[in-house]
């Protein structure tokens, strides 16, 4: 068996708050419990307001933006040398 660190970008539509989305993520049925998620650690980031014209909803600048809203994890991925949206599995 393994375990896998996954790390996502949640865009909280729904304005569950930082409790709301990890219970949503770890409460999510999962056919035959294949995958048990634990949320080990959650980072917030004010995004502005939503639109189409929103960087995170353009896939040719959502990593510089990703980058901008987290540069203590853009600084940690740079001295791994892991690409934003690069896999480690």
């Amino acid at each position: 068996m393994k375990a896998y660190r996954i790390e996502i970008l949640v865009i909280d539509f729904d304005e569950l708050g930082l409790d709301g989305v990890r219970r949503e993520i770890e409460n999510a049925r999962y056919p035959n419990r294949c995958i048990s998620p634990d949320v080990q650690a959650v980072e917030e980031a004010d995004i502005g307001d939503w639109s189409d014209d929103h960087p995170l909803n353009n896939s040719g600048k959502a990593a510089a933006e990703y980058m901008r809203l987290f540069p203590a994890r853009a600084a940690i991925q740079g001295q791994a040398g892991d690409a934003p949206g690069g896999s480690d599995v």
